[in-house]
């Protein structure tokens, strides 16, 4: 079998991009388009450095620092975070590591369609040994679109969540492993690699591992309890809704979902001028009524603050389940009770044996992602606590501080960015792995 057209096109493509399909092939339009891309690259760094006036001989000595391209000096940055501090003419390290990333990034892509240049320039040429001709640059881009449209589709979207997500993700990483903190704030100081010595202070530094553990302990309880007493109690709701003897349930419901409806941000800082401790109106009608002779610190004691945030969450979040579940509800075959009633089966069991296990297997991805979302909650225990009452045993963190909320207390209150950015690699190393591992053993998610 004659491989020499196969040969030539994927020599000429390693050269110039394109070339084999153009030449070789006769695609003229797929080979221009990936010349096309292949002078982007090269310009790109060519014009957007000083490569032309250093192989000129006009710069005698040349550093990737000052002369670079926008490729080779984002690599630089990336590995050195800079050389020079302070001043007008000083690096920025985080400036440096970002652009670095994207020069990173672009290069994949770069990468990627080189990749795909030669393959079709082999494997067209391979068409071509082997039949005598290969299609058109036409019918090439019909046949394409036909077979591909969705991920041609996807690419936009693709592009977008590579910058705006994946790439902070990849920055907080890396953040992680440099000493970038307030006695290293760029232009004024470098930020340098330091490998793990910050997971090293984490586990290692008494005052940051105790804080770490207990403030860790306190965010899986909030997590589970916040999560499954929303679901219980919305269950409960929903069950009560459906059941023939509830009257009023358009009215009933409508109320019901008014915690759901208002914006939780209103809310919880009506709740927190209500339970206020020193002035409070919750805490004064318990006293007028009898039930206390003193204030109750609902928001300042450290027990109390922990089931506070957990009712006012329950209060929050249950209207969401009973919705859902009021709607799997209505779903579920009507025989199977009555043939469990013929059984002689009760409340109870109904329940149990025929209720509780639909739901759940309807349900069962929805209480995961609450559960990662809880993790991550965030605005319940800033905008009710901050995170306090105050603890001087915990290291800049509170008795109701969660992860997420000491992680923000670290970065814009202390500066701490480098263990900021450790605190996220352990939240998403935890939460990706439960998650994962309850994803998977859902029965939704195996259906799908």
């Amino acid at each position: 079998m004659n491989k020499r057209k196969r040969i030539i096109s994927l020599l000429c493509s390693i050269i110039i991009w394109g070339s084999g399909q153009f030449f070789v092939c006769k695609q003229r339009i797929k080979g221009l388009l990936l010349f096309v891309f292949q002078l982007i690259f090269i310009g790109t760094e060519l014009f957007t450095g000083y490569w032309l006036e250093a192989l000129s001989g006009q710069i005698q000595h040349f550093s990737f620092r000052l002369h670079g391209g926008f490729f080779t000096k984002g690599i630089w940055g990336l590995v050195t975070l800079g050389e020079r501090e302070g001043g007008i003419n000083g690096d920025h390290s985080t400036m440096l590591m970002i652009t670095g990333i994207i020069a990173i990034l672009v290069l994949i892509v770069v990468g990627g369609i080189n990749i795909f240049n030669l393959y079709d320039a082999y494997k067209t040429g391979r068409l071509l040994d082997e039949t005598g001709h290969c299609p058109t640059t036409k019918e090439y881009f019909k046949s394409t679109y036909s077979r591909f449209f969705a991920y041609i589709i996807l690419v936009p979207i693709v592009i977008y969540i590579t910058f705006i997500v994946i790439m902070p993700i990849i920055f907080a990483i890396l953040t992680a492993f440099t000493n970038y903190n307030a006695n290293h704030l760029p232009p004024g100081n470098l930020v340098k690699w330091v490998g793990f010595d910050n997971f090293k202070k984490l586990f290692q530094i008494p005052i940051w591992s105790s804080t770490f553990f207990l403030v860790l302990r306190w965010t899986v309880v909030w997590a589970v309890l916040a999560t499954f007493s929303t679901f219980f109690f919305g269950m409960l709701q929903a069950i009560l809704l459906n059941s023939k003897y509830t009257k009023c349930k358009t009215f009933y419901r409508g109320m019901m979902i008014l915690p759901w409806a208002i914006p939780q941000l209103i809310s919880l800082l009506v709740f927190r001028n209500l339970l206020n401790g020193q002035f409070g109106p919750v805490s004064k009608l318990l006293m007028d009524l009898g039930l206390t002779d003193h204030r109750i610190a609902f928001l300042s004691d450290p027990f109390i603050a922990k089931v506070t945030i957990l009712v006012v969450n329950l209060w929050l979040g249950f209207p969401m389940f009973m919705i859902m579940i009021q709607g799997i509800l209505s779903n579920i075959d009507k025989s199977l009770y009555e043939a469990a009633e013929i059984d002689g089966g009760g409340g109870f069991k109904i329940f149990r044996y025929i209720t509780l296990p639909l739901v759940l297997r309807a349900t069962a991805p929805l209480i995961v992602m609450n559960l990662a979302g809880n993790f991550n909650g965030f605005g319940i225990i800033y905008f009710l606590t901050n995170g306090g009452p105050v603890n001087t045993n915990y290291q800049f963190a509170g008795d109701t501080d969660i992860l997420i909320s000491w992680i923000y207390k670290l970065t814009l209150d202390q500066k701490l960015y480098d263990m900021a950015a450790v605190m996220n690699i352990m939240i998403f190393i935890m939460i990706a792995g439960v998650s994962i591992w309850n994803f998977r053993r859902t029965q939704a998610f195996k259906e799908v």
